[in-house]
């Protein structure tokens, strides 16, 4: 176990996760449950497939082996994750990236990190390290919980700060960046998404057993948690693809993915900072060239987008295995570093500029907090680590007992 490389792990997955909407940005004449598929099918089943099936050993007889009950359990909350994959997708499109991420990761960090040692003490067989009374009742565990306090304290202040970027802002100001902003329909979707997404720890629990024979077919300890995330995704896959394939239907826009020219109607249609922006019919002829799909850079930055969002949970694996019993912070960790750098991303796409220093100075107030978050969680786990070391028999740690995205999400 080394605590600090798990935080290292796991600030490299909330890179990927806050990184992984920009690509979106390169998309044109494409509407949003186009673009947001094609990208969940790298996302959702070829990422995840390609690399357990490379990474680990024997895929396809580890989740042969698996009880129907196993398999259906991780399917089903991984199905119910999609939901908050999906409406995270909807988040940024309405509050755009930084308020959007640490709207929605605010609630999933909170019922992903505190849920499953809290139904421990009502549920005592599910595969959780600790219950939430026996984490709390020792220092390396008081420094733990701590640090998540301090975690969610920094998602409060970085969400007030857009809230006061939301009311200073003026309405043309927030639509040059963020074309279809609006805050009391971004701030509903968030709160769904949030608790919605959090369900991904729960399908990781279940799919406990899929890491443990995939271990015992001897895949490295590093590796163990991919092959669980082929049975978690393929629920999220689910879930988005019905939805996405509804709006298409409604929106008669299922001709967008082999089309070489889109109809005037979506002549205007581009993904800027998350979401759709409106279409550019209207009075007057329509250029032919200004209806042509750029389908190869299309499918490029959708692939690249989605591609990019596997890998928070890829990292997510590797640093969970990392983090001993306290592994239930890992949820913690990953939520604050996806708010930290879409947070970055938010600042470098100007979707700050002309906001008052107040909101400047709360939103880089909360990026500290969450920073000091971090730290502070990777110091109750090295505190954990030093009180009991592991020994090799040690069950499944607690990481991989729960947790991960997380939107979108999710996206």
């Amino acid at each position: 176990m080394n605590p600090f490389l798990g935080v290292f792990f796991h600030w490299l997955g909330g890179l990927a996760s806050g990184s992984f909407y920009v690509p979106y940005r390169g998309v044109r004449k494409w509407s949003w449950e186009t673009y947001w598929l094609v990208g969940g099918f790298f996302s959702w089943i070829i990422c995840p497939w390609v690399l357990a099936s490379t990474m680990t050993n024997d895929l396809l007889g580890v989740l042969r082996q698996q009880t129907a009950s196993t398999l259906w359990w991780t399917y089903f909350f991984g199905a119910l994750w999609g939901f908050g994959g999906l409406t995270f997708g909807l988040t940024m499109r309405y509050l755009g990236m930084s308020l959007g991420m640490g709207v929605a990761l605010g609630y999933c960090a909170a019922f992903g990190t505190l849920l499953p040692p809290i139904f421990k003490l009502f549920i005592p067989t599910i595969p959780v390290g600790e219950t939430i009374v026996e984490i709390a009742s020792t220092r390396p565990g008081q420094v733990t919980l701590a640090g998540v306090a301090v975690c969610l304290l920094g998602i409060a202040v970085a969400a007030y700060a857009g809230l006061t970027k939301e009311r200073e802002m003026p309405e043309a100001e927030k639509k040059k960046v963020i074309a279809e902003f609006n805050f009391t329909k971004g701030i509903l979707v968030a709160t769904f998404s949030g608790i919605m997404s959090a369900c991904f720890s729960f399908a990781l629990t279940a799919g406990n057993p899929i890491g443990d024979a995939s271990k015992a077919a001897g895949t490295a300890t590093l590796w163990t948690g991919l092959p669980k995330l082929v049975v978690v995704l393929l629920g999220g896959f689910t879930t988005n693809f019905i939805w996405c394939v509804l709006l298409n239907i409604r929106n008669r826009t299922g001709y967008q993915y082999l089309a070489s020219h889109v109809r005037p109607e979506h002549a205007g249609l581009k993904a800027a900072g998350g979401e759709a922006g409106p279409g550019a019919g209207g009075a007057g002829a329509i250029a032919p060239a200004a209806l042509r799909v750029p389908r190869l850079g299309n499918y490029f930055f959708s692939a690249l987008a989605g591609s990019t969002w596997y890998f928070q949970f890829f990292f997510y694996t590797m640093g969970e295995t990392q983090m001993g019993k306290y592994g239930f912070a890992s949820w913690t960790l990953h939520m604050a570093s996806i708010i930290i750098f879409s947070t970055m991303w938010g600042w470098i796409l100007h979707e700050w500029k002309g906001s008052s220093r107040k909101a400047h100075r709360l939103i880089a107030a909360g990026i500290g907090t969450l920073i000091l978050s971090t730290v502070i969680i990777g110091y109750g786990t090295k505190l954990k680590g030093q009180a009991e070391p592991e020994p090799s028999s040690a069950p499944p740690s607690a990481a991989a007992e729960m947790v991960t995205p997380g939107p979108g999400g999710s996206s």
